[in-house]
Formats: structure tokens, C-alpha cells, sequence
């Protein structure tokens, strides 16, 4: 499995709105920046995330984006759902009527435990841990 820029820039976006958070609204522009992302390819990602009420629109010449709810609210795997879909390594992890052979399939069992690794990964980990994990990375020190 690969996750896309799509989901890899939602993440940053969304870690950038939460770093950045003063309460007035945040650029595209500014995050695109910061991050080195083209600012038109964080429209179409910030127009999923404000779609799927994970971020807030303020119109105007001082508008931008704004979180809706606070850093420990949202989950890395909530953000690359979102983008990415289902992170399952295989279809039949996620349509078990994808596969007939489940029930004689040794290999299923490989595929469940590693859907059950990043799936215990990503749900456990919030914006608000990597706000911590990149501050300890801005003050140098180690991991």
C-alpha cells in the first residue's frame, strides 16, 4: 500500500492549520508556502476536508481555513480515509465478498493482521501528537 500525495498533503495541510492556529483563518496560499505545495493542488484537497467538515471556510479578503474542531479530534486515518479511501492492503479485507476463498485462504490471515497494524496505527495517532512530534522536531530533539 502507498498512500498519494493527495493523502500525504491532506495531512500536512491539516497539521499546518493545526500548528498555525492564531483563530484568525489560514491561506491556501500561506499553507502552500510553508509546505511547498502547489496552492492549486491544496484547493481540490482543502475542498474534500471542507466537504467533509474537517475544516472551516471564511470568505473574504482576509478568509482563509480554520480547523472545526481541536487538534486531538481528528486521526491520521480519519485524514487518509478521507483522501484515500480504504487503507485495507487487499480487496477482500474490505468486501468479503470480494473472494471466495477466505475460508481456505492461509494468506488471509496475513492480510488481516497487517490491515490491523495500520489500522492500530493510524486511528491512535492525532493532529495534536504530530503538533508535539514536530515541535520536538523543531527544537532538535530527538525521537
Amino acid at each position: 500500500m502507498k498512500i498519494s500525495t493527495k493523502g500525504r498533503y491532506a495531512l500536512r495541510l491539516m497539521l499546518d492549520l493545526a500548528m498555525n492556529n492564531t483563530g484568525a483563518p489560514i491561506s491556501v496560499k500561506d499553507i502552500a508556502l510553508r509546505q511547498d505545495i502547489s496552492d492549486k493542488y491544496l484547493e481540490q484537497i482543502i475542498s474534500i476536508l471542507n466537504k467533509a467538515g474537517f475544516v472551516r471556510s471564511i470568505r473574504g479578503a482576509q478568509g482563509g481555513y480554520v480547523l472545526r474542531d481541536t487538534p486531538n479530534k481528528y486521526t491520521v486515518g480519519m485524514i487518509l480515509r478521507l483522501t484515500e479511501g480504504s487503507l485495507a492492503p487487499v480487496a477482500c479485507i474490505d468486501d468479503m465478498d470480494a473472494c471466495d476463498r477466505e475460508s481456505q485462504c492461509a494468506t488471509y490471515v496475513v492480510w488481516k493482521k497487517l490491515n490491523d497494524a495500520i489500522n492500530g496505527v493510524v486511528d491512535n495517532i492525532t493532529l495534536e501528537d504530530l503538533m508535539v512530534i514536530q515541535n520536538d522536531m523543531s527544537n532538535n530533539y530527538v525521537i
